[in-house]
Order: structure tokens, then C-alpha cells, then sequence
């Protein structure tokens, strides 16, 4: 025991020893103020720079070794020189009144590093300088602009009106009123300055403005920041940052920052302390922090005051939020569509005239049994010696009328006509009918087309941003030597590329919508979006389509079940009622030029002749007569030169065309039913799998990232496992989409819609399958 007690002893003794020996460094660090939303931030510095540092030295932060001044710039130096005198070992220094303060001096006795943005508007920075070449002494500058922010920001907004908003203890360190005076009037703008010291302050100063440039923000809450940003959507107005990505996250609209700027920031802090740690001097460590001019920009916002994105802005713009979150005049939900289109649907409109047309063609077969009355007048002149001799009954003179009717009491043909334009209302019927189901098919076809351009254009704009990051690496790997310039122009290219490629995305879910609009009968340029659609969840939670996949994902019912659908679409079928009525008519002429040639016409008719008036040379008042007449008229046709014959022949053959038309349609019926079971198989299989292709091409896009920024891998290999996973997120964006329309096209040739019918009709649905089950087991 002794023995092994021993054996551990000496083998950790070793590690002891190096643990003992390993130096320790304390860290003091200066800021211009103290506030609780600087504390992570500290904390995550402090975390990275532990991280890098790693096993080489023990790093603290020793108590009462934050320091703030509060914006003094006394009490900036009295601070810097009581760390000079304490027992730090590093001090690191942020901020603007710290930066203004170690600028002006020119020794230091103990190592100082500066970091922060520094504004090349008021520092002069020399560009050939890569060290400071001062001993003790290095800064870390990402360089900040507000003449780029600025231009940025016109370009962005065309604002005449420009506030512009400043930490008030900050406009007695530089010389903002000239320097804005002049860059304001170089874009043709007018300008107020804001300043504050509490976010109160900010508010009553938005109203006579008609676009925000927040200067310096760094010291408003991130709830301040979030509220401001509310304020401007609600106001109008277009709001630009001069700090970070989180600010437009919190709803402001862009800023030249990019998302990884703050972490690539730390990473160079921490490794400057490292290599201070390790023996360098820091007087040769490279100064600059280069972050390329890179626009964020919120969608959202964008959308909510109403501003177009500028095209020519795409290339270097990262977008922040959500693109399902569009604002709209009206948003649908499928059901809200098909329930529209089935009132305003231009094309079922024009359908629904061709069923009134047939309406009024029957009325008019009809009129054939309605009586026919005609009323004749006229008056007489006769020669008179004519008249004299007439005896009184042709006076010179006289006026008479004449009253006749008409009746048909039985017609073969009419009879015939009114039967058959019944029929053919019942075939129009059914042909409106089918176009319902068409024109709900057709907006739902249009309503999903949007919902994949929309995915379509939120992956764009990932893969845009991917390529983005991918550029930077390739710029990074190629100053390290560990890549040739062609990756740079590479990813360049394909840089171009994914913007055209979103340029298109967005343009084509505009199209999408203008569909949708055509279809609903919205002005075409209304502005509306989607709802998300979802198996789980919402509409199509209620309505069970789930139900559908799990029956058609079981083998043994499957085959039932499709059956089922053959014999329920071949039995709502509004085609195969339209043939039968057309089927029917043609047998009705078949008839009619058959032995119903033979059949007699009966018809009544009858005149009534009143005399109003004589005068003249033959007139006997004692001869006035009224007479009348009533008889009926029986036709029967013998020969009418043959053509009830070939008319019975033009019937025979279009009774058998529509036969072989009906057929040819119940196949048809047979065969969609079942290509669009097919399809909803694999749309149910592409669901679950696409997920898991998408986490996986997730992965091995991550991995092979990492191993292009180490050189391990070529472009190649990285440009293949971003277009994978490209790819695989839009089908796995697309899947669900794809089975809901897959549904809905399997319900079109069912004639029966879901989403259009009450729970219990559907669940007699459900019933009668389950009849048709036993049915078929017995």
C-alpha cells in the first residue's frame, strides 16, 4: 500500500510543481460608466480571455480593479495612473473618454492595451501603422464611421429630415455640430441633434423628423433601445445604429455592423493577451480589427414603416427576423381562401351565367305549350258603287278587328325539347360544379405556391448570409496563406450569384401573390399574405389530416382504402353526371327520330272579328257582325325527306361518343385517384426524411466550415456541402406543403373537400369506409 501510495505521489508530483509555477496575472480594466447591461458583456471578455489564455497563466480580476469615470475626463486619468500604481499587471481600456485620455500619452510603464471603435471622423489613423511601436503599449481599433453610416443611410431612406441621436456628456469631446453641419449638407439634408442623458429625454424630438441616426447607443438600456425602436415603427420613421447587431434585433432597422463583430472583437483581445502572456512585446502586435462595411438589416421593420429594400444594397446586407411575419392588408388561411374564391372567382362567375343560360334555354322549350294570342285591326275602303251594290255588307267605308289564338296541346318535339334542355341543365349544373371543385383546387395550388416562395426566399437569404461567412473564411484562410486567391474569387462569384438568386425569390413570391389575387378577385397589386400551414397544428389539426397519412401509411389498408376513394370519385364525380345527362338528352332525340317520328301534334286555335265602325255609300246599320271560330288541328308527318332518319343516325353516333367519353372519364378518375395516392405515399416519406437529411447536411456543413478554416479542406468541398444543405432546407421547408397539396389534389379527384365540410360530414366519411371494409372482408 506504502508502495502505491508512493507511486501516485511521484507520478503527480510533476503537475503539482507546474501548477505552483504557473504565473499569475491580474487584469484591471477601465470604462467610461458602470451600467448592469455592460456586466455580461464584461463577463463574456473576461470568459474568452480565460479560454485563450488556457493552462499558460492563472488570470484575475481583482476586486475594486473596474473602474469607471463617468464620462470625466479628470477622472479617466486619476483613473488610469491608480491602476499604473496598484498591483495589476494588464490594464485594458474602453471607451470613448478612456480612448481620448491614453491617446495623448506616449510612454507607459505598464502594459496598456486600448480597445474599442474609434471614429475615423474625429481620430486620425495612420494606415501603414500595423504595430503601435510604442513599448507596453498596443490598441486594438475597429475603425467606425459616421460619414459611411451615413451615406449608408441615405442611400437606405433618401431622408430630407435626419435626427441624430448623442450621448449628451459626449459633445464636449468632439466636434460633432461641424462635423454633422458638413456631411449633412454634402447629402443635401437637414438635421437636428438629440442629445440625452435618460431615454425620456429622447421622445418629444421625433416628431418633426422624418428618419433617426442613433450615433451613440451604447449607453441606453437594451428595454430603452426596444422602445425606441416601437416609437419609430409607429412613428414611420427609419432608424439607423451606430453600436450593434442587437440593436436591430430590438426592432431598430440597420446598422453597418455585422453580426459576428463583437465576437471576432474579444477573440483578438484575448489573443493579444496571450501573446503578451507568451513573451511578445506588445509594441509589435498588429493594431487593426478590420470589420468590412457590412449592413444588417431588419425585414421586419422594414416592412412595418413601409421602406423598399434597394436591390443594389442585397450584396452586402445580413437580414434580422422573421419573413413569415409580412405585413399585409389581409392575411389568409386556406380556408378563408377557397371560401372566397368561391364567391368572387372571376372564371366560376362566367360559369355559373353558362347554368343561367341553360336555365332560361329551358324556359324557352317551355314557351312551346304556351299559348300564342295575336290581336289584328285594319280598316276598309271600297269603291263606292262596289259598296252600293254589296247589299250592306261591304260598306264604302268600315274598321274591323281580329283575335287569334293558338294553343299546342302535344308535341313529339316539344316535348322532346323541354325534357332535353332539362337534361342539359343538369350537364351544366355538374360542369359548375366541377369548376368549383377546380377553382378551389386552383387557390389552394396558388395559396401553397406562395407558402414555398415564401420558404423559398427566407433560405435565400440564409444561403446568402452562408456565403457571407464562407467569404470570410476564404479572405482569412488566403492572408494566412492557407488558401489561393482564387477561393476569394470563388466565393466572390458566388456571392453574385445567391443575390440574383434571392432577387429572384422575392420577385417570385410577388408573382405568387398576384396569383393568389387573380384567383380571390383582389386587385392584383393588394396586399396580402398566408397563414403557415402545419399538420399539427391549426387548421389542419382540426381536420384530421393526419388520419389520411397514418391510412395510407398502413399496408393493409391502403389498398381498401384507394379503392374506397375509386368508387366515392367515381360516385361524386360532377364529369360523369354531366355525361350521364348528356347521355341521356342524345337518347331523347334517339327516340324522337325513332318511333316518336309518328307521333301526332295536336294544336287548338280559334279567331274572334268584331266591326267597329262603317260609313259611306253601302252602309246598312241593321249589318253589324261579330263572328268567331274554334277548331283543332291534328299533323301527323309521313315523309319529311329523310331527315328524322339521319338525324336518329347523327344521335346513335353521339350516344356512343359520349359512352366511350364516360369510360375513358371513369378510367381517368381510376387512374388520378391512384397516381395521387402514389404521391402522397412519398410526399409522407419526404416529410420525416428531409428532416433528417436537413440536420445532418446541417452538421456537415458546420464541420466542413471548420476544416476550411484550417485548411484541411478544399473549396471545393465546402461549396458542395452548402448547396446539400441548401438544398435539403428547402425540402424539408417544402414537405409539408407539398403533402397538404398532395392531399388536397387526391380530395379534388375524390370531389369531396375536407376543409369544406362539418366534422360530423367527415367523420361520415370516415363511417363509411369503415362500411365498405366489412363490407369487402365478408
Amino acid at each position: 500500500m506504502k508502495n502505491l501510495q508512493l507511486f501516485f505521489w511521484l507520478l503527480f508530483m510533476p503537475i503539482m510543481i507546474l501548477a505552483q509555477n504557473k504565473p499569475t496575472y491580474d487584469i484591471g480594466i477601465l470604462i467610461d460608466i458602470e451600467l448592469a447591461e455592460l456586466a455580461p458583456i464584461l463577463e463574456e471578455l473576461q470568459d474568452e480571455i480565460s479560454a485563450v489564455v488556457g493552462e499558460d497563466a492563472i488570470i484575475r480580476y481583482p476586486e475594486g480593479s473596474l473602474l469607471s469615470n463617468d464620462f470625466n475626463l479628470e477622472k479617466a486619468a486619476a483613473n488610469y495612473e491608480a491602476l499604473v500604481q496598484s498591483e495589476v499587471d494588464i490594464i485594458l481600456a474602453f471607451g470613448i473618454i478612456n480612448n481620448k485620455y491614453i491617446a495623448t500619452k506616449t510612454t507607459f510603464s505598464k502594459p496598456t492595451i486600448l480597445f474599442g471603435a474609434v471614429n475615423k471622423d474625429f481620430v486620425k489613423i495612420e494606415d501603414d501603422n500595423q504595430t503601435s511601436g510604442i513599448a507596453n503599449f498596443t490598441y486594438l481599433i475597429a475603425s467606425r464611421s459616421y460619414r459611411e453610416d451615413l451615406t449608408t443611410f441615405k442611400e437606405l431612406t433618401n431622408f430630407k429630415r435626419l435626427g441624430i441621436l448623442i450621448h449628451r456628456p459626449f459633445m464636449d469631446v468632439y466636434p460633432y455640430k461641424t462635423f454633422f453641419d458638413q456631411e449633412l449638407a454634402g447629402l443635401n439634408a437637414d438635421y437636428k441633434l438629440i442629445t440625452y442623458t435618460s431615454y425620456d429625454e429622447i421622445l418629444p424630438h421625433l416628431n418633426d423628423i422624418d428618419a433617426l441616426y442613433i450615433a451613440e447607443a451604447f449607453y441606453l438600456a437594451d428595454g430603452d433601445v426596444a422602445s425606441l425602436a416601437k416609437e419609430c415603427i409607429r412613428l414611420k420613421i427609419p432608424s439607423f445604429t451606430g453600436t450593434n447587431v442587437e440593436d436591430v434585433r430590438a426592432g431598430i432597422l440597420a446598422t453597418n455592423q455585422g453580426d459576428s463583430n463583437i465576437t471576432q472583437f474579444f477573440r483578438r483581445i484575448a489573443l493579444t493577451v496571450e501573446a503578451y502572456i507568451g513573451g511578445e512585446d506588445l509594441a509589435d502586435l498588429p493594431i487593426f480589427i478590420s470589420f468590412d462595411p457590412n449592413l444588417t438589416l431588419n425585414y421586419n421593420t422594414a416592412e412595418q414603416i413601409g421602406l423598399p429594400i434597394k436591390y443594389s444594397l442585397i450584396s452586402r446586407t445580413d437580414f434580422i427576423g422573421d419573413f413569415d411575419k409580412k405585413i399585409s392588408e389581409k392575411k389568409y388561411n386556406l380556408l378563408e381562401a377557397m371560401n372566397q374564391v368561391l364567391t368572387n372567382n372571376l372564371s366560376l362567375q362566367t360559369s355559373q351565367k353558362e347554368v343561367e343560360l341553360s336555365e332560361k334555354d329551358l324556359q324557352a322549350a317551355w314557351t312551346n305549350y304556351i299559348p300564342n294570342i295575336t290581336a289584328d285591326a285594319g280598316a276598309t275602303y271600297i269603291d263606292p258603287d262596289l259598296a252600293e251594290i254589296s247589299l250592306g255588307l261591304n260598306p264604302e267605308y268600315s274598321t274591323d278587328g281580329t283575335i287569334t289564338l293558338s294553343q299546342t296541346l302535344f308535341s313529339a318535339d316539344a316535348n322532346t325539347s323541354i325534357n332535353t334542355q332539362k337534361d342539359l341543365l343538369g350537364s351544366q349544373q355538374a360542369l359548375y360544379n366541377a369548376d368549383k371543385l377546380d377553382a378551389i383546387f386552383e387557390v389552394s395550388n396558388a395559396y401553397f405556391n406562395a407558402l414555398i416562395f415564401k420558404s423559398n426566399l427566407q433560405i435565400s437569404a440564409t444561403n446568402l448570409n452562408l456565403t457571407k461567412t464562407n467569404l470570410e473564411i476564404a479572405q482569412d484562410n488566403y492572408e494566412a496563406g492557407l488558401a489561393g486567391k482564387s477561393d476569394v474569387l470563388r466565393f466572390r462569384s458566388e456571392l453574385a450569384n445567391d443575390m440574383q438568386a434571392m432577387i429572384e425569390a422575392a420577385n417570385s413570391l410577388e408573382q405568387a401573390f398576384f396569383a393568389l389575387n387573380q384567383v380571390l378577385n383582389n386587385p392584383i397589386d393588394y396586399n396580402i399574405d398566408v397563414d403557415e400551414a402545419e399538420l399539427e397544428n391549426g387548421l389542419f389539426e382540426q381536420y384530421n389530416y393526419t388520419q389520411l397519412r397514418e391510412l395510407l401509411d398502413d399496408p393493409l389498408l391502403r389498398r381498401p382504402f384507394v379503392k374506397f376513394l375509386v368508387e366515392e370519385a367515381k360516385n361524386n364525380a360532377p364529369e360523369l353526371k354531366s355525361l350521364d345527362y348528356d347521355i341521356s338528352a342524345t337518347g331523347r332525340r334517339i327516340r324522337l327520330n325513332s318511333a316518336g317520328r309518328f307521333l301526332p301534334t295536336l294544336a287548338l286555335q280559334g279567331q274572334y272579328n268584331h266591326n267597329f265602325n262603317q260609313w259611306g255609300v253601302g252602309v246598312n246599320p241593321n249589318i253589324i257582325v261579330d263572328t268567331y271560330r274554334v277548331g283543332l288541328n291534328l299533323s301527323i308527318p309521313l315523309v319529311d325527306q329523310n331527315r328524322k332518319n339521319v338525324n336518329r343516325q347523327i344521335a346513335l353516333i353521339q350516344k356512343e361518343q359520349l359512352d366511350l367519353s364516360k369510360n375513358n372519364t371513369s378510367l381517368a378518375i381510376e387512374t388520378n385517384v391512384n397516381n395521387a395516392v402514389v404521391n402522397l405515399i412519398n410526399e409522407v416519406s419526404n416529410i420525416e426524411l428531409s428532416s433528417v437529411s436537413e440536420i445532418a447536411a446541417r452538421e456537415a456543413l458546420d464541420l466542413t466550415q471548420t476544416s476550411y478554416s484550417e485548411g484541411a479542406v478544399t473549396i471545393v468541398q465546402l461549396l458542395e456541402t452548402q448547396n446539400n444543405y441548401v438544398n435539403a432546407s428547402l425540402a424539408r421547408a417544402t414537405a409539408v406543403y407539398n403533402y397538404l397539396l398532395s392531399s388536397l389534389q387526391l380530395e379534388r379527384f375524390v370531389g369531396y373537400y375536407f376543409l369544406l365540410n362539418t366534422a360530423a360530414q367527415n367523420d361520415e366519411f370516415i363511417n363509411r369506409f369503415t362500411t365498405y371494409l366489412e363490407n369487402t372482408n365478408e
